[in-house]
């Protein structure tokens, strides 16, 4: 993602809140790249700055996707190491005076997300599993989160709006359903897929994608409002006393607003 800002290009917007993208580096099929959750973080992550005043960071291109071992080209960390990097990240934006983080997930597999939101004042997890299928309506979109839950419908389409030369021949037969997965976490996706595709690919249009992320831009106003009216929170120790901190666990099911645990 090109983040074209100068440090005075930021110091001039005084943005209060910082939106931090985290996507995945994980199979997605033959036709999607391996960075696609990534790809769908950044393209919410950038429409949402465009149309807020926000601060925009580059993304967190790695993060848990151990359920996907089995596809060649996926690479993890721990969960413990993502939720220390976020940790990280949200302190160092309060030392420098921003002190509202928003987590910008594109890979549901990232359920520690959801931990260190509910621990931390001034964060909040972004879209929540409500927004997700809000936009999946007014996009018209003809799957649900469940059963279109991997390189489907709805991650296709915004690849083909946001960036269709990503898009590779294949999405358009590669339907591939798969709503019982009872032991997704012990055994991976691998024995409910042989593909790595858990959705409805051929249904996905650019025109959808569009929308879906119109949707989410018009969604991300109350999760800002809530940052900005929630009461101030005792101050961990080691930040300044007069950065205001805030609390909001908009975590939902997952990020992606697919039920939980049965998801990658």
């Amino acid at each position: 993602m090109y983040l074209p800002d100068t440090t005075e290009d930021v110091r001039a917007r005084a943005a209060a809140v910082a939106l931090l993208p985290v996507g995945s580096h994980e199979q997605h099929g033959p036709y999607l790249p391996l960075a696609t959750d990534t790809v769908v973080a950044c393209a919410v992550a950038r429409a949402v700055a465009d149309a807020h005043p926000v601060q925009l960071l580059p993304p967190i291109a790695i993060s848990c996707s151990h359920e996907h071992a089995a596809w060649p080209g996926t690479v993890s960390i721990s969960a413990r190491t993502l939720y220390s990097v976020v940790r990280d990240v949200a302190d160092s934006l309060r030392r420098s005076g921003v002190p509202n983080l928003v987590l910008v997930s594109g890979h549901g597999g990232n359920y520690v997300l959801a931990n260190v939101v509910q621990e931390s004042d001034g964060m909040a997890l972004f879209p929540s599993s409500a927004d997700w299928t809000a936009a999946r309506a007014a996009a018209g979109l003809a799957t649900t989160s469940r059963g279109d839950m991997h390189a489907g419908e709805l991650e296709t389409s915004i690849l083909l709006h946001a960036h269709p030369e990503l898009v590779r021949p294949g999405y358009e037969t590669a339907d591939h359903l798969a709503d019982d997965r009872p032991h997704l976490l012990t055994l991976g996706l691998a024995p409910y897929t042989a593909s790595g595709v858990v959705g409805r690919p051929s249904l996905a249009s650019a025109d959808k994608g569009r929308d879906v992320l119109a949707a989410l831009v018009e969604a991300f106003g109350p999760h800002l409002a809530a940052l900005r009216s929630a009461p101030e929170q005792h101050q961990h120790p080691g930040q300044a006393a007069d950065q205001r901190q805030h609390a909001v666990d908009d975590a939902g099911r997952d990020p992606l607003g697919r039920a939980r645990p049965d998801r990658a």
